[in-house]
């Protein structure tokens, strides 16, 4: 299986301000409610509820935020939210995905396509850097939960694909459709997760450098500002020593 990767979603970097903190919960909140409105609002009956409040939690978003999150499902709203993906290219060609959430269509492709200009990047069409990476299930463990090997036969008995082992951490991996049954799996053998989650993971990366890098910080800090963004993945990858400098 494989080793410790370099890359990472960026949305959960250290040392982020509380207002930016907060606009997190925000988003966390809203994929809450839409995910309770697509189907039960009892998070065991309803698997992306299930992984939203995991997200949410794995961040500390309060209890009652999303308990309010879900009550917001059954007074309608999160009716008019519809889920979209925009792909483009950043600093140095770096292949960059937009997961957005949004009332206004127009309005969200406009202000994204006009972030990615102003930053040095262009958007590009639906499918024009996606072929780069894989949706994939990504289950979460703090390293005391056990040994490298404890946690492979208990991912390799729930079903995952892979596992990458560090002394930050467990990160196991698993094709999307399983991710409900394979985190079901886990939590009964290594107890329950940081983190439940689909993402994008990159299956070729882009080389950055320091300058690079901080372009690349400058275009995804912009894009993440805007509320109906959910998530930005990139494929960068980076040196130990460019990511200190940062």
């Amino acid at each position: 299986m494989a080793g410790h990767s370099k890359w990472a979603n960026i949305q959960h970097r250290k040392g982020r301000q509380d207002a930016v903190r907060s606009k997190l919960f925000s988003k966390l909140s809203k994929e809450i409610t839409v995910a309770a409105k697509m189907g039960d609002p009892d998070p065991d009956k309803n698997p992306r509820l299930r992984m939203a409040v995991k997200e949410a939690k794995s961040v500390s978003v309060p209890k009652d935020v999303i308990d309010r999150a879900i009550k917001k499902s059954e007074a309608g709203d999160g009716d008019d939210f519809e889920e979209i993906r925009y792909e483009g290219y950043g600093p140095n060609g770096v292949a960059v995905i937009v997961e957005a959430m949004t009332d206004n269509r127009n309005r969200t492709a406009s202000t994204v396509r006009s972030t990615f200009t102003k930053n040095g990047g262009n958007l590009g069409e639906t499918g024009s850097v996606s072929f780069m990476f894989e949706r994939t299930g990504e289950v979460t463990y703090p390293a005391e939960v056990g040994d490298a090997d404890t946690v492979m036969m208990a991912a390799l008995e729930a079903g995952a694909d892979d596992v990458e082992s560090s002394e930050d951490g467990h990160t196991i991996y698993c094709t999307d459709t399983d991710l409900n049954d394979v985190s079901t799996a886990l939590e009964k053998e290594l107890g329950e997760t940081t983190s439940t989650k689909l993402i994008w993971k990159p299956n070729m990366t882009t080389e950055m450098d320091l300058e690079g890098m901080q372009k690349l910080m400058k275009l995804i800090d912009a894009l993440e500002d805007d509320d109906d963004v959910q998530r930005v993945t990139s494929n960068f990858e980076a040196s130990d020593e460019v990511m200190e400098q940062l």
